[in-house]
């Protein structure tokens, strides 16, 4: 008899085989591909990795959970740990309250003036909230306008901005925009014939809210808090600025700052840092999970914006009016303290000067080129990366695609001072062949974690822009013979350039006032940036006319930056739209 062959083991071989025809086809692609995941790779899941691989080392460094146990032990750590949760959940509350009735009232009411009430509630997330922080004592602490006003007149005071109170307050008019952009967007998108229909059945009013449109609009309510959440739990700033150290994100810096790179503590509470940002993100989507959201009109049917009575239009104004003023009195109160000689124990300063913006500009300079340096490479490297992964996600069908897209977009779950002390634990003992320094302590370093961390907002900037650009010019393109690569060069990059430059410009303007990872890697004051420069004058009562007069300025920067960004977006969509007419 003769044998037969089987044909199984050459099967089994031909995915392997399909794949290196694959990688050989479109090396260039796979190369790219190669040399972005290394960067992620490198940059950012190697240092959280080794901060967790760390935290679940004992000292002889085998596998243990006796540093968890020493840190649940600790009553200290105990309360650092409640505090956080305390001061993220109940910030939440609050930003609620500030956020939806801006949303509901601007969104489901014939309101005058809606896009200025709406364009002033994004106002504070301009201000980055350490600064706030400052400005609120001033106007709100024990010694601030509001209380020696009160004092006066009524003989009472408002503690609002001691210990924790501060804390919550500060973040909540800081973060709430998060939930009024998201809330708004929901409400917007909800078919109106549903609330005609409740209101034809007899609901009105706060039972109209709570019943159908609230219920309606619960995705975007929980994509806002959860940010809130994210946010102020991870945030360090500003509970340093408040001098509350009892919370989980101060006391992770101030133990690697103090004990060194070596004290474990660190770790651990890093690792309770990452675990619950993706705990708060994971607890959204489960309170979302099995319900349908959907409507069969988004935003039209059924009644148009309803009209309010005279006397309801009154309050809704009133309302509005006082939400506006508390949120956006810390830029005032900053404004005030930069131009103020001296505003101690008194509702406004004593007298008035343009000296702080002359000691800020003259002594803070390097500061400030620094931050336009950082910022400015920083942003530039977010592009680059952001159009190649962008490109190689929507445009191509290469193996693994899709883990370029989640590894960028991980960093958005990694607070900034987790970052710093990866960098310092990973890099600390690599020194740089020319420079002749440890890298952890290279002012490139710096630039590098400032990519990491802005880099999920110029890719989403970039993949939007490419998703403008039609697949149709591309093929044209190949058709008259042209490469992938002049395709890439000649056609998609100069029709993607807008969307390239509004995410360079939000990746710069974030970039610009990032504290919790830079405040771990300065080295030496010479190398700070802004930020860093601002926390280092807000320390001391001489340091903070001009640390306020610095404060103005990056608060100019980022708002010049946000301007430009939103004016390059609403060009490029009206210009879209005026081409698919």
């Amino acid at each position: 008899m003769s044998s037969v062959t089987l044909p199984e083991p050459k099967k089994a071989s031909e995915p392997h085989h399909g794949l290196v025809k694959k990688i050989r086809e479109d090396w260039g692609l796979y190369l790219s591909a190669a040399i972005i995941a290394a960067f992620i790779l490198l940059f950012l899941f190697i240092p959280v990795l080794k901060v967790i691989f760390v935290a679940f080392q004992n000292q002889e460094g085998s596998f243990s959970l006796v540093n968890f146990q020493d840190f649940f032990s600790s009553s200290l750590f105990q309360e650092s740990f409640f505090n956080s949760f305390y001061v993220a959940f109940m910030s939440v509350i609050v930003a609620s309250i500030i956020a939806m009735p801006l949303a509901y009232f601007t969104s489901r009411f014939q309101f005058k003036g809606t896009v200025l009430i709406q364009t002033l509630g994004i106002v504070p997330l301009i201000m980055p909230p350490f600064i706030g922080a400052v400005a609120m004592q001033l106007l709100f602490g024990e010694n601030g306008t509001m209380n020696l006003l009160l004092d006066e007149y009524l003989g009472v005071t408002i503690p609002i901005m001691e210990g924790l109170n501060g804390v919550i307050f500060v973040q909540s008019v800081h973060y709430f925009p998060f939930i009024l952009i998201n809330l708004s967007a929901a409400l917007q998108n909800i078919d109106r014939s549903m609330e005609e229909s409740a209101q034809s059945l007899g609901s009105s009013g706060m039972r109209l809210f709570r019943r159908i449109v609230f219920p309606l609009a619960m995705p975007g309510y929980v994509a806002g808090a959860s940010l809130v959440f994210v946010k102020v739990f991870d945030d360090l700033g500003t509970p340093l600025l408040l001098n509350v150290n009892d919370m989980l994100a101060p006391q992770a810096y101030l133990r690697i700052s103090s004990v060194g790179i070596t004290d474990p503590m660190g770790y651990v509470i890093s690792v309770i840092l990452v675990a619950f940002s993706a705990f708060a993100l994971w607890v959204s989507f489960l309170a979302l999970r099995g319900k349908d959201y959907s409507t069969t009109q988004k935003g039209g049917g059924g009644l148009s914006k309803r009209e309010l009575r005279p006397m309801e239009k009154v309050g809704c104004y009133a309302v509005i009016a006082f939400i506006l003023m508390l949120v956006l009195a810390p830029h005032f109160a900053l404004l005030l303290l930069s131009l103020g000689t001296i505003w101690s124990f008194s509702p406004l300063p004593d007298a008035y000067t343009f000296d702080h913006y002359t000691t800020a500009i003259t002594q803070a300079s390097d500061f400030i080129y620094n931050t336009l340096l950082y910022a400015g490479l920083a942003g530039l490297v977010d592009v680059i990366l952001g159009t190649a992964i962008a490109y190689l996600v929507w445009r191509t069908k290469i193996v693994g695609r899709k883990w370029l897209d989640f590894g960028a977009m991980a960093a958005l779950a990694v607070p900034g001072v987790v970052l710093g002390i990866g960098y310092l634990r990973t890099f600390y003992d690599i020194d740089l062949p020319i420079i002749g320094t440890s890298m952890a302590t290279w002012w490139g370093i710096i630039v590098i974690a400032l990519s990491v961390r802005r880099l999920p907002y110029a890719l989403r900037s970039c993949v939007a822009a490419l998703q403008q650009v039609s697949p149709s010019l591309e093929e044209a393109s190949s058709n008259l013979g042209a490469k992938r690569s002049t395709t890439i060069r000649r056609i998609v990059v100069p029709l993607m350039a807008a969307g390239i430059l509004a995410g360079f410009v939000t990746a710069f303007a974030t970039a610009a006032v990032e504290l919790s990872a830079t405040i771990m890697l300065v080295s030496q004051e010479s190398d700070a940036p802004l930020a860093y420069g601002l926390y280092i004058f807000m320390q001391s009562a001489a340091g903070r006319g001009p640390g306020a007069a610095l404060g103005v300025i990056a608060v100019l920067i980022v708002g010049l930056a946000t301007y430009l960004s939103h004016t390059i977006v609403e060009r490029t969509r009206r210009a879209h739209g005026q081409k698919s007419h």
